[in-house]
């Protein structure tokens, strides 16, 4: 699986349901970490930094509003999407549910095919390029379907890693990448590889962006990492 496929933390303390999800989740060619409970859904949320997270509300001791409210007031996990599962129906529980920080509430017993849509439909805000969407900065263009890259109308010519690193860069035009953040979006936490690797994609990139004449459109950021513009 490229390791440009979004993670999904799946935080379920029943065994049965989260083996569902995870089952039809990696099905659908996510990459998926999994949590009984909210204090290891917090650690796996700042060690993994997940695409999304999909939080149950009856967890036992740390109940799943509560994690909710843990990961808004982190900076670390704030801009993490959260769609909250609960068998509460009420108004006024979907309420607080989305007024603590989650970005959706689905009622259990819910389809699969209408949480998998939801779940593509936030990824689609977050993460657009893995979802075949196209990208624009300036005058570049990435269509994230046909893998095809191009500069004020000319071709780009890059390879597949060159094509993650540039995607992710687009995703998040302005935020500063550091290398270990490249590192887990880009090749993945599975896949050891040298922080200087980074570098030498970085240049690969740069120069199939850069025709004669055209802008650099990667910053270089002393101590910190990388950015689009």
């Amino acid at each position: 699986m490229s390791a440009v496929e979004p993670c999904i933390l799946v935080v379920e303390d029943e065994p049965a349901q989260r083996e569902v999800l995870v089952y039809n989740l990696e099905a659908q060619g996510f990459r998926v970490a999994a949590a009984e409970n909210g204090d290891e859904a917090l650690l796996l949320a700042a060690e993994e930094n997940p695409d999304l997270i999909l939080l149950d509300w009856m967890l036992p001791e740390v109940s799943g509003i509560e994690v909710c409210r843990r990961l808004r007031s982190r900076s670390e996990t704030r801009g993490i999407p959260v769609i909250m599962l609960s068998a509460r129906s009420e108004e006024v529980d979907r309420v607080r549910g989305l007024e603590t920080g989650a970005d959706d509430y689905i009622v259990k017993p819910f389809s699969l095919a209408e949480l998998i849509a939801r779940i593509k439909g936030l990824l689609r805000r977050t993460r657009p390029a893995s979802m075949g969407a196209v990208l624009e900065f300036e005058d570049i263009r990435l269509d994230g379907e046909t893998h095809r890259v191009t500069r004020g109308g000319r071709q780009v010519q890059l390879g597949p890693t060159e094509f993650r690193l540039l995607s992710a860069l687009m995703e998040r035009p302005g935020r500063v990448w550091s290398r270990e953040k490249i590192l887990d979006r880009v090749w993945g936490r599975d896949i050891y590889v040298d922080t200087r690797t980074v570098d030498v994609h970085v240049g690969r990139l740069r120069k199939a962006l850069k025709a004669e004449g055209e802008e650099d459109p990667i910053r270089t950021v002393r101590g910190a990492g990388y950015s689009l513009g």
